[in-house]
Protein backbone atom coordinates (compact mmCIF):
# COMPACT_ATOMS: atom_id res chain seq x y z
CA UNK A 1 0.00 0.00 0.00
CA UNK A 2 0.79 3.51 -0.83
CA UNK A 3 0.84 6.20 1.91
CA UNK A 4 -2.03 7.64 -0.56
CA UNK A 5 -4.18 5.18 -0.27
CA UNK A 6 -3.84 4.53 3.43
CA UNK A 7 -6.15 6.81 6.11
CA UNK A 8 -4.58 9.39 7.70
CA UNK A 9 -4.79 9.67 11.34
CA UNK A 10 -2.45 13.15 12.75
CA UNK A 11 -2.38 12.43 16.69
CA UNK A 12 -1.01 15.32 18.76
CA UNK A 13 0.85 14.80 21.86
CA UNK A 14 2.46 16.43 24.87
CA UNK A 15 6.20 15.84 22.98
CA UNK A 16 4.66 16.22 19.50
CA UNK A 17 2.71 15.19 16.55
CA UNK A 18 2.95 12.21 14.52
CA UNK A 19 0.96 11.31 11.32
CA UNK A 20 -0.46 7.35 11.14
CA UNK A 21 -1.30 5.69 8.02
CA UNK A 22 -4.14 3.26 8.24
CA UNK A 23 -4.50 -0.07 6.70
CA UNK A 24 -8.37 -0.49 5.82
CA UNK A 25 -7.99 -2.54 2.87
CA UNK A 26 -5.81 -5.39 4.51
CA UNK A 27 -7.12 -5.20 7.78
CA UNK A 28 -10.47 -4.08 7.72
CA UNK A 29 -11.40 -5.19 11.20
CA UNK A 30 -8.72 -3.70 13.10
CA UNK A 31 -8.53 -0.59 11.14
CA UNK A 32 -12.51 0.07 11.48
CA UNK A 33 -11.86 -0.36 15.32
CA UNK A 34 -8.93 2.04 15.66
CA UNK A 35 -11.12 4.56 13.57
CA UNK A 36 -14.01 4.19 15.66
CA UNK A 37 -12.20 5.32 18.85
CA UNK A 38 -10.57 8.20 16.33
CA UNK A 39 -14.14 9.50 14.79
CA UNK A 40 -15.82 8.72 17.82
CA UNK A 41 -13.48 11.45 19.86
CA UNK A 42 -12.28 8.72 22.41
CA UNK A 43 -9.01 9.33 22.21
CA UNK A 44 -8.65 13.07 23.13
CA UNK A 45 -7.02 13.32 26.23
CA UNK A 46 -6.18 9.75 26.22
CA UNK A 47 -2.59 8.88 26.99
CA UNK A 48 0.81 7.07 26.28
CA UNK A 49 0.67 4.46 29.12
CA UNK A 50 3.60 2.28 28.34
CA UNK A 51 6.77 1.99 26.75
CA UNK A 52 8.80 -1.09 26.61
CA UNK A 53 12.43 -1.14 26.00
CA UNK A 54 14.89 -3.29 26.21
CA UNK A 55 16.24 -2.28 29.37
CA UNK A 56 12.83 -2.46 31.43
CA UNK A 57 11.62 -6.03 30.28
CA UNK A 58 12.92 -8.87 32.77
CA UNK A 59 16.70 -9.66 31.97
CA UNK A 60 15.86 -13.33 31.33
CA UNK A 61 13.03 -12.74 28.60
CA UNK A 62 13.91 -13.75 25.86
CA UNK A 63 11.93 -12.09 23.07
CA UNK A 64 12.52 -8.72 23.76
CA UNK A 65 10.63 -5.55 22.32
CA UNK A 66 10.59 -2.01 21.64
CA UNK A 67 6.97 -0.25 21.48
CA UNK A 68 4.94 3.10 22.24
CA UNK A 69 1.85 1.97 23.32
CA UNK A 70 -0.97 4.36 23.85
CA UNK A 71 -5.13 4.82 23.57
CA UNK A 72 -8.54 5.13 25.76
CA UNK A 73 -7.76 4.09 29.35
CA UNK A 74 -10.83 3.92 32.00
CA UNK A 75 -11.44 5.87 34.17
CA UNK A 76 -14.36 6.19 37.31
CA UNK A 77 -16.62 8.17 35.07
CA UNK A 78 -15.91 5.52 32.52
CA UNK A 79 -14.66 2.25 33.64
CA UNK A 80 -15.49 0.36 30.19
CA UNK A 81 -14.36 1.24 26.71
CA UNK A 82 -16.89 2.17 24.33
CA UNK A 83 -16.68 -0.87 22.09
CA UNK A 84 -16.27 -4.50 22.48
CA UNK A 85 -13.47 -6.19 21.68
CA UNK A 86 -12.50 -7.46 18.35
CA UNK A 87 -11.71 -10.43 16.45
CA UNK A 88 -7.99 -10.65 16.14
CA UNK A 89 -6.89 -10.60 12.85
CA UNK A 90 -3.31 -11.98 12.50
CA UNK A 91 -0.29 -11.17 9.93
CA UNK A 92 -0.77 -14.52 8.31
CA UNK A 93 -4.72 -12.91 6.83
CA UNK A 94 -3.30 -9.18 6.38
CA UNK A 95 -0.07 -9.89 4.76
CA UNK A 96 1.59 -6.81 7.57
CA UNK A 97 4.44 -7.27 9.12
CA UNK A 98 5.80 -5.69 12.60
CA UNK A 99 8.25 -3.68 11.15
CA UNK A 100 9.61 -0.12 12.60
CA UNK A 101 7.00 2.08 12.17
CA UNK A 102 3.90 -0.47 12.23
CA UNK A 103 0.95 0.60 13.63
CA UNK A 104 -0.90 -2.51 15.76
CA UNK A 105 -3.61 -3.96 18.51
CA UNK A 106 -2.63 -4.51 21.98
CA UNK A 107 -3.96 -7.45 23.23
CA UNK A 108 -3.76 -10.07 26.37
CA UNK A 109 -5.59 -12.54 24.17
CA UNK A 110 -6.92 -13.17 20.24
CA UNK A 111 -10.06 -11.37 20.58
CA UNK A 112 -9.34 -8.89 23.31
CA UNK A 113 -8.42 -5.75 21.14
CA UNK A 114 -10.19 -2.85 21.79
CA UNK A 115 -8.72 0.47 22.95
CA UNK A 116 -4.82 0.10 22.99
CA UNK A 117 -2.59 1.10 20.28
CA UNK A 118 1.35 0.94 19.73
CA UNK A 119 3.67 1.52 17.12
CA UNK A 120 7.34 -0.48 16.42
CA UNK A 121 10.80 0.94 17.22
CA UNK A 122 12.63 -1.24 15.08
CA UNK A 123 11.52 -4.22 13.73
CA UNK A 124 9.77 -6.58 16.00
CA UNK A 125 9.27 -10.04 13.94
CA UNK A 126 8.42 -11.90 17.48
CA UNK A 127 5.05 -9.77 16.95
CA UNK A 128 4.23 -11.62 13.91
CA UNK A 129 1.59 -14.37 13.85
CA UNK A 130 3.76 -17.72 14.85
CA UNK A 131 6.26 -15.35 16.84
CA UNK A 132 7.65 -15.78 20.41
CA UNK A 133 6.67 -12.95 22.35
CA UNK A 134 3.35 -14.48 23.35
CA UNK A 135 2.61 -17.94 23.97
CA UNK A 136 -0.52 -18.40 22.22
CA UNK A 137 2.01 -17.09 19.02
CA UNK A 138 -1.14 -15.61 17.34
CA UNK A 139 1.11 -12.44 17.11
CA UNK A 140 -0.48 -8.71 16.80
CA UNK A 141 -2.62 -7.14 14.52
CA UNK A 142 -0.72 -4.92 12.60
CA UNK A 143 -3.20 -2.26 10.80
CA UNK A 144 -1.14 0.68 9.84
CA UNK A 145 2.29 2.61 9.96
CA UNK A 146 3.78 5.82 11.19
CA UNK A 147 3.69 8.18 8.09
CA UNK A 148 5.62 11.44 10.19
CA UNK A 149 6.84 12.09 13.50
CA UNK A 150 9.48 9.64 14.75
CA UNK A 151 11.11 12.39 16.14
CA UNK A 152 8.14 12.67 18.08
CA UNK A 153 7.38 9.05 19.07
CA UNK A 154 11.24 8.81 20.28
CA UNK A 155 10.80 11.74 22.24
CA UNK A 156 8.23 9.54 23.79
CA UNK A 157 10.18 6.51 23.97
CA UNK A 158 13.15 8.71 25.84
CA UNK A 159 10.63 8.80 28.58
CA UNK A 160 10.34 5.40 29.28
CA UNK A 161 10.72 4.63 32.67
CA UNK A 162 12.59 2.00 35.16
CA UNK A 163 9.08 -0.21 34.36
CA UNK A 164 7.02 -1.09 31.33
CA UNK A 165 3.70 0.97 32.71
CA UNK A 166 4.27 4.28 33.11
CA UNK A 167 3.70 6.06 36.40
CA UNK A 168 3.27 9.12 34.57
CA UNK A 169 1.53 8.64 31.58
CA UNK A 170 2.49 11.08 28.77
CA UNK A 171 -0.90 12.96 27.55
CA UNK A 172 -2.56 12.37 23.65
CA UNK A 173 -4.75 15.67 23.38
CA UNK A 174 -6.39 14.30 20.12
CA UNK A 175 -6.48 12.08 17.08
CA UNK A 176 -7.80 13.18 13.75
CA UNK A 177 -8.32 12.09 10.30
CA UNK A 178 -6.40 14.31 7.86
CA UNK A 179 -5.96 14.58 4.07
Amino acid sequence: MTAETLTKVLVSTEEGEFLLGIDEKNAPITAANFLAYVDGGHLVDSSVYRIVTMQNQPADLEHKIEVVQWGWRPSEDKPEPPFPPIPHEPTSKTGLSHVDGTLSMARWEPGTAGPGFFVCLGDQPELNEGGRRNPDRAGFAAFGRLLDGKDTLLRLFARAEDGDYLTKPMKVHSAVRVQ
